[in-house]
């Protein structure tokens, strides 16, 4: 049990869940004493016979509430207390009770069901208290007889008709699908140049009730111009700037389209807190209604915005985070932004203890290094609207200390180029040139396993700075429905990169990247989610020149498992290995497992007396991937999702024609998320399936200080020795806890 626990992977998220639990309780105030005095408090409310809609669509439609706990992770607070700041009563109010009985009739009235009606038993619970039921007679539907599109002939395609028809002869006549269709013909006619464009609906109700005729004219009229654009509430910002984050130009076709692009593109800029695109047609004749005035109304907002935070995780320990951003630096809606970040906080006091990871477990000589702090700093200016509303151009320059425990540490500074295009609404295409100046400074067995020197004059020069220069080419899709937890549609990124001595760059590789999910709903409460990458990443054979090795930077390689890979794993422990451990507790106390007599190189790691627990594994990178991961996400009750989920992954060492070779595994396992304002707050528990790799061992000699050398143990022959190491016993020990904020993809 206890891996079990060392395994589990907490992340900012801690923090919000402390403060989503607080916010929403606030103090009922005065009023709840006074409707506690007059009314009964509702304990219980009950709705009885509905099939054909949500019973939380349908509560949502009410007044009348039950009193509950004001958030599902104030329960355990609930359970034994019913203070205000935990707990919500709510009172009998028998006005709103006769009216919610109207409304419930409204809302099945809407969606075809005509002859509704709800009965109401208000039962007495003790002294001041009552339990409400809602039997609700739903009755038959009033059906489509007939649905008809005229003109039949244009403007639209019968495919185009039934994407944005929704009814259909037979269903349900539901005015809220009715209204919604009408719209979206409108839309469509408005985005073709039709701005004057109108649709009309008329449903016609048979004698019984029972059925229904409906029709829907199009009346697309004339084509629409845009004649001239006028721009009111600008102050500090100049209207030169306004008009060129217009996609609305004058005499180009007036769509209802570019209107919503260029509000965006406004809203975007974060000059404005307010931007109102409005239009007027001229009533001098037809011709003239045909040429549309545009009229932009602007609000300001803040020109400069300063914001801090502060987090912990079980890796990088506390961090603390401050960002400065001046929305209009030097006019012309030219960003500025300037960020710190500092990590590694209190390592030295926080490592190994309570959740804490111990980063120097079988580190070796000066492990120290990667409790010292990390951070990272930028300044970066983008002017938008290059040229064109839809170009973004930037320049950045950067420098960093990261570190991964155990792994890596890696500096550098430097500077960046980028230009960025927008294709359509939500999809981007950019270039990229990086110039960096960069130093890893990993753990010697990094070096030792990863580019094949264990000697330590070769890994000092590995060591010395570098150049990584690459330039990439990177395009994006968004075509999903909701941002933080998406139901339908799908997402894209590809990544193209290449670094060389045409990019003045010391290492040099090609690598290229791409990454997809899909979402699909069933029904009301079922959405199955896909998710998929692969990448692949070859050092360039010129490469031995520059750095006197064949290597990768770690950054370019490729990892698995974690909360937004495979989740059965922890975080990039899938993949290549390496098993560490320390000379003293390889040879034993004394040399009772190995003698002092016998070179630490020819030590067997498979000697009774040691486990796995003494050996630490640690993660290598691949060259090639391929990820993939199928989820089902189920609404088990309000704002309460579940999910089952089965995640795999290959990440292998060798080139592309070995794509699918190398170290793998399908992870299965459960989850549960609660939608927070903040977004989806996750809980996953992945289960790795029980599996025995062999992996080389690396330990250190037996010097002392920095004259100590890491050393491979080896057969006879001169082959790895190798240990077979397991991922556990026991179906605990096999399983990952990943709590953090946001949906895995």
């Amino acid at each position: 049990m206890s891996r079990f626990f060392r395994r589990v992977h907490l992340r900012v998220a801690a923090l919000a869940l402390f403060a989503l639990a607080v916010v929403p309780a606030r103090a009922s105030g005065q009023n709840g004493k006074n409707d506690q005095i007059d009314s009964p408090e509702v304990t219980r409310l009950t709705l009885r016979g509905v099939k054909a809609v949500e019973k939380s669509d349908l509560l949502k439609s009410i007044s009348t509430d039950r009193s509950h706990c004001r958030s599902l992770l104030l329960k355990p607070f609930c359970a034994v207390s019913k203070s205000r700041y935990f707990f919500e009563r709510k009172f009998l109010d028998r006005k709103e009770l006769k009216r919610d009985v109207l409304r419930i009739r409204v809302f099945y009235w809407k969606r075809g069901y005509r002859e509704a009606h709800v009965d109401t038993v208000v039962t007495e619970k003790g002294r001041k208290a009552v339990a409400i039921t809602l039997r609700i007679h739903e009755g038959e539907p009033t059906r489509i007889a007939t649905l008809t599109v005229v003109p039949a002939e244009g403007p639209f395609t019968e495919r185009e008709r039934r994407r944005m028809v929704t009814l259909a002869p037979g269903a349900p006549l539901n005015l809220l699908s009715l209204d919604s269709s009408r719209v979206r013909l409108r839309n469509e006619l408005w985005n073709r140049g039709h701005g004057d464009a109108d649709v009309v609906t008329d449903v016609l109700v048979s004698d019984s009730g029972r059925s229904a005729d409906v029709s829907v004219v199009l009346d697309p009229r004339w084509k629409t111009t845009v004649g001239s654009i006028k721009i009111t509430g600008d102050s500090d910002v100049s209207e030169r700037t306004i008009r060129n984050s217009l996609t609305l130009k004058l005499g180009a076709l007036y769509r209802r389209g570019e209107v919503v692009r260029s509000q965006r593109l406004l809203y975007e800029s974060g000059l404005f807190k307010r931007a109102a695109i409005d239009t007027s047609a001229r009533p001098d004749s037809v011709a003239a209604d045909s040429v549309k005035t545009v009229e932009v109304t602007v609000q300001e907002a803040p020109l400069r915005d300063v914001r801090t935070s502060a987090g912990f995780n079980t890796v990088d320990f506390v961090q603390t985070e401050a960002r400065f951003t001046h929305y209009n630096f030097l006019g012309g809606a030219r960003r500025l932004d300037i960020q710190g970040t500092i990590g590694n906080l209190f390592a030295r006091q926080l490592n190994g203890t309570f959740i804490f990871k111990d980063a120097l477990i079988n580190v070796g000589s000066d492990a120290d290094r990667f409790l010292a702090p990390t951070w990272q700093a930028s300044a970066d200016v983008r002017q938008r609207w290059f040229r064109s509303p839809l170009n973004t151009i930037g320049l950045s320059v950067f420098a960093h200390r990261r570190s991964a425990p155990g792994v890596f540490i890696d500096r550098g500074y430097g500077t960046s180029a980028t230009f960025t295009r927008e294709l359509s609404q939500r999809a981007l295409a950019s270039a990229n040139y990086r110039f960096e100046i960069t130093r890893v400074e990993a753990g010697d067995v990094y070096f030792c396993v990863n580019y094949g020197v264990c000697d330590r004059p070769t890994i000092g020069a590995l060591r010395a700075q570098q150049r990584l220069s690459p330039v990439s080419l990177s395009a994006t899709v968004d075509r999903t429905n909701d941002p933080f937890s998406p139901s339908r549609g799908y997402i894209a990124r590809t990544e193209l990169e290449h670094a060389s001595a045409f990019t003045v760059s010391d290492f040099r590789y090609n690598r290229a990247f791409v990454d997809g999910a899909a979402y699909r709903r069933f029904g009301r409460r079922l959405v199955l989610a896909g998710h998929a990458q692969a990448g692949w990443v070859n050092a360039l054979a010129s490469t031995e020149q520059s750095l006197g090795a064949s290597a990768l930077h770690p950054r370019k390689r490729f990892y698995a498992g974690g909360s937004r890979s495979v989740r059965g794993y922890g975080e990039n422990q899938l993949g290549p290995r390496v098993l560490t451990i320390a000379a003293d507790k390889l040879r034993g106390e004394g040399g009772i497992r190995c003698p002092l007599t016998t070179p630490i190189a020819a030590c067997d790691p498979n000697i009774g007396g040691l486990e796995d627990r003494d050996f630490l594994a640690r993660p290598l990178g691949g060259n090639t991937l391929i990820e993939g991961s199928v989820e089902a996400r189920v609404v088990v009750w309000r704002d309460i999702v579940g999910a089952v989920f089965l995640d795999g992954a290959v990440v292998g060492t060798g080139n592309v024609r070995d794509f699918a070779s190398g170290a793998g595994a399908l992870t299965p396992g459960i989850g549960i998320r609660y939608h927070s304002p903040v977004g989806p707050i996750r809980i996953d528990v992945g289960y790795q399936p029980a599996s025995t790799e062999r992996l080389a061992v690396i330990t250190e000699d037996d010097g002392e200080g920095s004259a100590r050398k890491l050393i491979e143990l080896t057969n006879p022959d001169g082959s790895p020795r190798e240990r077979a190491f397991s991922n556990g016993r026991g179906v605990f020990n096999r399983l990952t806890l990943h709590l953090s904020i946001g949906e895995a993809f």
